[in-house]
């Protein structure tokens, strides 16, 4: 950009896209500063290299603001832990509808975490939730999954990791 290009002769382009011509490298800055522009090179490998005459802050702008718009918003990876969470005493209206999400997430090739939250005194009867409540949610995925992590207590929880039935 501007003074640190380093051959004497460049081909530059205007703003407007239009072709000036080769020009030398003096010539082309005083061009440049006339329209109160930078002298930006753009193909280096050319012969002679390539210039255009750019603001090139806002070039730079517009760049960094395509990259976010390519970015984009969600993105459902494969390799996306999702985690669904539940209660002892959760309905079964309620199950079904976890369930629905649990399978839309595994039929999207993610793992899941089913996770069982004790508070209070459901904590002092963590077992006999958990023996009751994982397998009832076990064979509402059915087919769907595989149970890749059995249940495990951590904490005020117990959890099962699910993987999609295309990973194994």
């Amino acid at each position: 950009m501007n003074d640190q290009i380093k051959v004497a002769t460049v081909r530059v382009v205007s703003q407007d896209g239009e072709q000036l011509g080769i020009l030398s490298l003096e010539a082309a800055l005083e061009a440049a500063r006339e329209a109160g522009l930078d002298l930006v090179e753009v193909a280096p490998q050319g012969e002679p290299p390539v210039c255009r005459i750019m603001d090139f802050s806002r070039h730079r702008f517009q760049n960094r603001k395509q990259k976010q718009k390519n970015k984009g918003g969600k993105v459902n990876r494969a390799g996306q832990v999702k985690e669904v969470k539940f209660r002892p005493r959760t309905d079964d209206h309620d199950i079904d509808y976890k369930i629905k999400n649990v399978l839309k997430f595994l039929a999207n090739g993610q793992k899941v975490k089913v996770s069982l939250f004790f508070r209070g005194r459901e904590r002092s009867r963590i077992q006999m939730y958990s023996e009751a409540f994982m397998p009832k949610v076990i064979e509402r995925i059915g087919e769907a999954g595989v149970i890749e992590q059995d249940p495990r207590q951590e904490g005020n929880s117990v959890s099962i990791m699910i993987a999609p039935r295309s990973q194994k």
